[in-house]
């Protein structure tokens, strides 16, 4: 690939509109655009996590990379490991990439309710699930389980959602605030044990990076296509090839929440 720096507008938002969006491997950013990980190292931790569960099930796998990496890092494999998710294109990744893991992927909706008995696990996870269904989690989870994930956070990358969309209703900004998650989960009947959150800097250095990001991350600005956005995406080109960077920040909150009462647990 030629240096993108010499490259038109309209070079590289075709290259953005033309990257395979399935899965959550970010690896074809690299160079274009960087995002601060939090300081908890969430796929370390839930590899942490597996090591100890009996029986695990993973909510929204995408295509299945960060259970992948936390299975190869635990110390040893659940006996039972299941995975949901709702995209069929990510359901065909994840079921060739966990298959060979012992891994069975359940195509789910994600406003369904979870295909499982009540009581099934011990440990539930999750890697910026859509939403939060806390009284399906608690349903699934038996006594003494552990939910362990990592959410999206408020107002995230909202640097670019106003970008696009204009200034945002207070209401949006907050619907995925800890303190509202707090209460969801323990309105559920899980008592959460450990709430962290941090903000985290992007940057995007050209447009290609931006289509691809708003391609693949679809909740960030809904309905976005190249065409109904192509006078601001020009307009975007044009500021970062002089001003530089386009510099945003994403939140992140791990929250890890136990199902009260004895029982196997996988904290």
């Amino acid at each position: 690939m030629s240096d993108k720096r010499t490259r038109s507008f309209d070079d590289l938002v075709a290259e953005g509109a033309s990257v395979p969006t399935e899965g959550w491997d970010f690896s074809w950013f690299e160079g274009r655009a960087t995002e601060a990980r939090p300081s908890w190292g969430y796929a370390v931790s839930m590899a942490e996590r597996l090591g100890r569960a009996g029986a695990a099930l993973d909510i929204q796998t995408g295509g299945g990379e960060v259970l992948e990496f936390a299975l190869t890092k635990a110390p040893r494999r659940p006996p039972l490991t299941v995975a949901t998710e709702g995209w069929p294109p990510n359901v065909a990744k994840a079921t060739a990439l966990l298959r060979p893991r012992g891994v069975a992927v359940v195509a789910s909706p994600e406003d369904a309710p979870l295909p499982f008995a009540d009581g099934a696990f011990d440990l539930v996870v999750s890697r910026h699930p859509v939403e939060a269904r806390w009284a399906e989690i608690a349903r699934v989870l038996e006594t003494g389980g552990t939910y362990f994930a990592q959410h999206v956070g408020p107002g995230s990358v909202y640097e670019l959602v106003e970008y696009f969309l204009g200034p945002q209703p207070k209401k949006r900004r907050n619907a995925r605030h800890p303190d509202r998650e707090r209460r969801d989960a323990e309105a559920a009947g899980l008592e959460v044990v450990d709430l962290r959150a941090e903000r985290l800097r992007m940057e995007f250095h050209d447009i290609a990076a931006v289509v691809h990001f708003l391609r693949k991350v679809i909740w960030i600005v809904p309905g976005f296509t190249v065409e109904a956005y192509l006078p601001r995406l020009r307009a975007l080109h044009e500021r970062i090839e002089t001003e530089g960077a386009f510099v945003a920040h994403s939140t992140r909150h791990l929250i890890e929440a136990r199902k009260p009462g004895p029982g196997r647990t996988a904290r």
